[in-house]
């Protein structure tokens, strides 16, 4: 990272003082995991995280020049971006200050196989300023090599760019024009 990275120490103390709802994140991820050092995404159960699921991102680790790349990005999350990344790199759709910025929080998880967690202001692509939480939370499938990062804010901003109920009506339309 390009200011040292925090040690894991740090990194715990900035989740133990985020949002309950990003702490309830983290415990279910640290239950999932049991006695290995990060759980699969098939570990993570939907229907447990119910509560959360609209502010939940997963994202997936590629071989490629992209890196990482938007898999699953929750309702409110769409909203508070004003876009549905899916599908798109984090270089072209991330959220924050600089793409290097998101770089470094995915980069940390995977350097420090190990949770990132973001506490604070930034200001958004469009200008606004954003406060939240944020935590980075490392999958894997073999229990060595990460293949997806689970991601989880509060936004105490709170400042969609779009309605929520228009990001289900858009992921409809798009269902229905994949089924003809």
């Amino acid at each position: 990272m390009a200011h040292g990275s925090p040690a894991a120490t740090d990194i715990e103390a900035l989740i133990e003082a985020c949002h309950p709802d990003v702490q309830a994140v983290v415990a279910y991820w640290r239950r999932k995991a049991a006695d290995r050092s990060m759980p699969s995404r098939g570990d993570i159960e939907p229907a447990e995280l119910t509560a959360h699921l609209a502010r939940i991102t997963l994202v997936d680790v590629v071989p490629d020049a992209r890196r990482f790349v938007y898999r699953l990005v929750g309702t409110a999350d769409v909203a508070v971006r004003g876009s549905d990344p899916t599908g798109k790199s984090v270089g072209e759709a991330f959220f924050g200050p600089s793409a290097e910025a998101a770089f470094e929080h995915y980069q940390y998880v995977l350097d420090h196989r190990g949770p990132y967690c973001y506490r604070g202001e930034f200001e958004a692509p469009d200008g606004a300023i954003e406060n939240e939480d944020v935590v980075f939370l490392p999958l894997s499938e073999d229990g060595e090599t990460i293949n997806m990062i689970l991601v989880f804010y509060h936004d105490y901003s709170d400042t969609p760019r779009v309605e929520p109920s228009s990001v289900l009506l858009g992921r409809n339309a798009r269902k229905d024009e994949d089924r003809t």
